[in-house]
């Protein structure tokens, strides 16, 4: 036999091995289930997430905070049910697509010959819900126990920001009789060997900035206008960008969650092209780096509004509040058992603050310490994006990672 059809011969049998494997199977199954934006139905979801819990003989509970908006939770307990419990987080939605982008279809979960598992979600985060289970099943199937309870959690919305989801939740008599101690939950893919990993965010502020000013005839070099207001404003945010650039460019130790983003991503105003608006809106994306003071910065907004020459509204569409990011040190009980089990699966990390947001930081801002993150390296960073793959060696990988990881804190 030549040495093509040997090659051939070892890839068809890898497909079919992937193509058998309960994992795998389970896995693309929850991918074709289309928790899409806008207006998510999560009927069929909650009903698949029934199935797993009934398969792993574990109780499963659907909290509703909001109408339409469940929160399923399946519970593993541990012998020491009265200790602090660990919960494995994920979220059930995804990001909208644009179909005509992808060359396959993204609720297909289609696999190619090298294993990559195509589907929005893919990455963000649907497999990170079942490596969860996946994990589980293995310690059960070994008939390990662990000592801390485990709360498996698959709420909703996450993708526009959790406010009918985490945010409140975390609140709740429900959320708070699981005794939480510890959350894990997702992080982003690395590209190379390193794994990221994720200990805090960023604070995100929406700020619209509602301009008032002289209006008039096109024709005219009026003064006070909404526009030269509006050109102040936005020069001074470019210029304070343009340092943050500058910052991270200059620090190889940086990556983009050490520094504050400044993106202008709204300007409207105006009915006609010969006539001077009397009102201009601009709203920026601001992701303040947790070294920021929240009041200097807000009042630096305030300072360069009356700058301008006043007349300048702010509204907040989202700002949300300073979080404290969770310590990496020997005072975390947590993430001393959690750095075991990556010091002995060998695995190289880069903690970080994360880019951009997830449910994370409402489990922080209760005071619980949160670690963020996906075993996914060796993979191009795809979430959002078209085409959105995971390769199902990582995948299977994955699973056998967090199961060190979920045995070691369960067990801190």
């Amino acid at each position: 036999m030549c040495e093509a059809s040997k090659q051939r011969e070892a890839c068809q049998r890898r497909y079919r091995e992937w193509e058998e494997n309960e994992e795998i199977r389970i896995f693309r199954e929850y991918l074709r289930i289309p928790t899409v934006h806008p207006n998510v139905n999560y009927d069929e979801c909650v009903e698949f997430l029934k199935r797993q819990a009934a398969s792993l003989e574990l109780p499963v509970q659907v909290i509703e905070v909001n109408p339409r908006k469940p929160i399923v939770v399946i519970t593993w307990e541990g012998t020491e049910p009265e200790a602090k419990s660990i919960i494995l987080n994920s979220h059930m939605d995804v990001v909208p697509v644009y179909e005509a982008l992808w060359n396959r279809p993204p609720f297909g979960a289609e696999m190619d010959d090298e294993g990559r598992i195509y589907a929005r979600g893919a990455q963000d985060m649907k497999c990170v819900g079942m490596q969860f289970l996946a994990a589980i099943r293995a310690l059960q199937r070994d008939g390990v126990r662990l000592k801390r309870t485990i709360h498996a959690t698959f709420v909703p919305d996450e993708e526009i920001g959790g406010k009918l989801g985490m945010m409140q939740w975390v609140h709740k008599q429900s959320f708070k009789q699981l005794n939480v101690g510890f959350s894990i939950d997702e992080g982003i893919a690395g590209e190379g060997e390193i794994y990221p990993l994720f200990y805090g965010e960023r604070s995100v502020w929406h700020v619209y900035f509602t301009i008032s000013g002289t209006p008039g005839h096109g024709s005219l070099l009026l003064k006070g206008t909404a526009g030269q207001k509006a050109h102040y404003i936005i020069d001074k945010l470019m210029r304070f960008r343009e340092n943050e650039v500058k910052r991270l460019e200059n620090n190889p130790d940086f990556t983009i969650g050490d520094v504050t983003t400044v993106n202008l991503t709204i300007m409207k105003g105006g009915v006609q092209e010969n006539v001077v608006p009397p009102e201009l809106t601009v709203c920026f994306d601001i992701r303040l780096a947790v070294n920021v003071n929240h009041l200097e910065f807000e009042n630096q907004l305030l300072d360069w509004c009356r700058e301008a020459g006043g007349g300048i509204e702010l509204e907040y569409d989202q700002k949300c509040p300073y979080v404290k990011p969770t310590k990496l040190d020997d005072s975390n009980i947590y993430w001393v058992a959690f750095k075991q089990a990556l010091d002995e699966l060998g695995l190289k990390v880069k903690p970080q603050i994360f880019p951009g947001g997830t449910d994370s930081r409402y489990i922080r801002g209760i005071g619980i310490p949160a670690i963020g993150f996906s075993p996914m390296n060796n993979t191009p960073v795809l979430l959002h994006d078209h085409d959105e793959f995971l390769k199902a060696d990582t995948y299977l990988e994955g699973i056998r990672i967090y199961r060190q990881i979920i045995t070691r804190v369960a067990n801190a």
